[in-house]
């Protein structure tokens, strides 16, 4: 998967290249879809949430510029698939959830396979998680119309915002580079999310 499906891609970052290759993604993906998970592509979880394909998961991760050192915050647990990823390349994960079942799901796999420098968090993702902002790097594994204000702000001096912006049949995947000055803004390119569900996104349907 990592040679053919992202190296050949483009994906180029040894650190993010092999992270992926040792984090089991046939561990976070429901029983009856493990012929798929090496597969580059996205898949249904629970609760009308998906699982994003790993190319996405890459690119998403490149783009936040992690060390080892990093706080990382993530909005959209899920199956807690991204969140064990991130924690293999940070020093801590804050990850928001805000279907609690999934929240409780995620934490025990993450668990079973060692994790244990990610924090979980059931709230408004929009919100994101002010007690321990800034952070190095946010990533959104959801769509939004625009970059929420609150997340905008727990971005840390020289962090950056990785969102997909847009409506909900289509986004272009955004980075927001905090520099002294404001922020910088980078369209990587067309991208499709689940709606992040908040008063400051957009509605439950």
């Amino acid at each position: 998967m990592v040679r053919r499906q992202l190296a050949a891609r483009g994906i180029s970052d040894r650190r993010v290249l092999a992270t992926l290759a040792t984090v089991p993604r046939e561990h976070f993906v429901p029983e009856h879809l493990l012929d798929q998970a090496c597969d580059d592509l996205p898949l249904p979880a629970a609760h009308g949430q998906t699982i994003s394909q790993p190319y996405i998961v890459a690119f998403m991760t490149v783009h936040a510029a992690l060390t080892r050192r990093s706080r990382v915050l993530e909005i959209g647990t899920g199956t807690g698939y991204h969140a064990a990823i991130l924690a293999r390349l940070a020093g801590h994960v804050w990850s928001v959830e805000r279907v609690p079942e999934l929240s409780v799901a995620a934490g025990r796999r993450l668990g079973e396979i060692g994790v244990r420098n990610v924090t979980l968090v059931v709230g408004d993702g929009a919100l994101g998680h002010a007690p321990e902002a800034p952070y190095d790097a946010i990533i959104v594994a959801a769509a939004s119309p625009k970059a929420p204000p609150a997340l905008l702000e727990q971005v840390a001096p020289g962090g950056r915002l990785v969102i997909p912006v847009g409506d909900r049949a289509e986004q272009r995947l955004m980075v927001y580079h905090r520099t002294g000055d404001g922020f910088e803004t980078e369209d990587t390119g067309p991208c499709r999310f689940v709606p992040l569900i908040s008063p400051d996104a957009f509605s439950a349907e």
